[in-house]
C-alpha cells in the first residue's frame, strides 16, 4: 500500500523516523514535504499535496502532521473525496477508519512520544472499514454535499 505523508518545520526529524517505521512494515512512502527545516513554512502545500496523491489514488492512505495536526486536518480536508481524521489515540484513528472510511489521519507530532504516535498510526493504517450499511449513508451524504 502507498502512504502519502505531509509535514512543515514541527513535524520534519518525525518524517523521518516514521518513513523508516513505514518502509519497514512493508509500506511504499510518498513523501510530499517538508523536505529541509525553515521555521517559516507553511504547512497548507504541503498537506495538500499529500491529500491530492491519496485522491488520485483510491487504494492509497495518507498521514499529515504537523505541531497539533489540526491546520493539517482541515487543509487536508479541502480536497474533494478526502476524509482527514485527527488521531489522537488508538481508538480515535481505528473510529475513523471503521466508521467513516477516513484516508488521512491527521496528528500532531509534538504532542505524543514518538513510540504512541507510531501505535496511532499503526492502528490507522490496520484497522478496515466496517462498510456498514448506516455508516455508507453517512459518508455518502457528505460526499453528495461535497459535489454540489
Amino acid at each position: 500500500m502507498r502512504i502519502h505523508l505531509a509535514t512543515d518545520h514541527a513535524g520534519l526529524e518525525f518524517k523521518d523516523a516514521l518513513t523508516a517505521h513505514l518502509v519497514e512494515l512493508g509500506y511504499e512512502v510518498v513523501d510530499h514535504g517538508a523536505y529541509e527545516y525553515d521555521a517559516q513554512d507553511d504547512y497548507p502545500g504541503f498537506c495538500i499535496s499529500a491529500a491530492q496523491g491519496v485522491a488520485a489514488e483510491p487504494d492509497s492512505l495518507g498521514i499529515v502532521f504537523g505541531g497539533s495536526g489540526n491546520g493539517e486536518q482541515i487543509a487536508a480536508n479541502k480536497v474533494n473525496g478526502i476524509r482527514a481524521a485527527l488521531c489522537w489515540s488508538i481508538a480515535t484513528a481505528q473510529l475513523a477508519r471503521e466508521h467513516n472510511n477516513a484516508n488521512i489521519c491527521s496528528i500532531g507530532a509534538r504532542q505524543h512520544s514518538q513510540e504512541d504516535a507510531f501505535a496511532i498510526i499503526d492502528a490507522f493504517l490496520k484497522t478496515p472499514f466496517t462498510n456498514d450499511e448506516r455508516h455508507v449513508r453517512r459518508i455518502n451524504q457528505i460526499h453528495t454535499f461535497e459535489n454540489q
